[in-house]
């Protein structure tokens, strides 16, 4: 009878145990299924995928003076959107010539033309997480719809070694590249990394040369190479009155171009972000509002 006692003590004990381990257990990662929104950003702390209901985007026909990347990048996705075999891109240049704008806005652009059984799903992960980016394409590599995996101002300094895990998923390992995938990053560097974090490589190896193409290499991953940078007066004046035409704003052409020029020598610079900037300070004192998000 006392054994049958402190059987039943012990197995109380141990649902007890088994009990409290569950609640210190995390939860389960939510299901990944990409059917709720056209966009989301990855959250690695707890695998999951947040839905992104409306995306901040200027659209495709707004873009001016990147007419030849616009046209790569669009023709590129839309390959990718049809199954047909597309390529890794890599958009770098100056800051603010829209860079990120276009990825956003070619998504925008192939979906407005596609049922919503062939939606392309564009998945923003951040430059630190860069490391988890294999478990993502985990997820992805079983999902039934096409991806753009996207991450903006990729770049690498001292001793992130986040470069190597991104190499190996772009073209090494076993697995490589989920078919239903490809991946866009913008930089304001062609080679994504400092040349002081090159050069500090570079000392210390033993084969310099070596040093200098493993940093380097990791750009040739990319297919796409599109290069942007600043504009010229003539095109940032037709990007200005793009904006206010497409806005509904009335200003005076000659006033709108002579304090569209001021707003650039105040700003030190002509860029498609500095003509937005230009046309959302006119839309303030016109009383304008803008919503560019879908």
């Amino acid at each position: 009878m006392a054994s049958s006692n402190l059987n039943e003590d012990l197995a109380a004990q141990i649902s007890r145990i088994a009990d409290a381990l569950d609640r210190l257990a995390p939860a389960p990662p939510a299901q990944n299924g990409l059917k709720a929104a056209e966009a989301f950003v990855w959250e690695p702390d707890s695998s999951v995928l947040k839905s992104v209901p409306k995306v901040n985007r200027v659209p495709f026909s707004l873009l001016k003076g990147i007419d030849r990347q616009a046209e790569t990048l669009l023709a590129n996705t839309r390959n990718h959107a049809l199954g047909l075999p597309s390529n890794n891109a890599l958009l770098w240049g100056a800051r603010g010539t829209g860079k990120s704008s276009l990825v956003k806005a070619v998504h925008a652009e192939l979906n407005s033309q596609q049922s919503k059984q062939e939606l392309l799903v564009l998945v923003e992960i951040h430059r630190e997480d860069i490391p988890t980016l294999p478990s993502l394409l985990g997820i992805l590599r079983d999902q039934d719809r096409r991806c753009i995996v996207f991450c903006d101002d990729l770049t690498f300094e001292g001793m992130d070694d986040g470069y190597k895990a991104l190499k190996a998923v772009l073209e090494g390992g076993l697995e490589g590249r989920p078919e239903n995938v490809v991946f866009y990053a913008t930089s304001n560097r062609r080679h994504m990394m400092a040349r002081d974090m090159i050069e500090n490589e570079t000392s210390v190896a033993i084969h310099r040369g070596e040093a200098v193409e493993e940093k380097v290499s990791l750009s040739d991953r990319f297919g796409l190479w599109l290069g942007f940078h600043h504009l010229d007066q003539e095109t940032y004046f037709e990007i200005v009155n793009g904006y206010a035409a497409s806005l509904g704003i009335t200003v005076d052409a000659h006033e709108l171009q002579a304090r569209a020029k001021e707003w650039t020598v105040t700003r030190g610079s002509r860029s498609g972000r500095v003509a937005w900037q230009f046309i959302q300070q006119i839309a303030g004192e016109q009383g304008v509002k803008i919503d560019l998000s879908s």
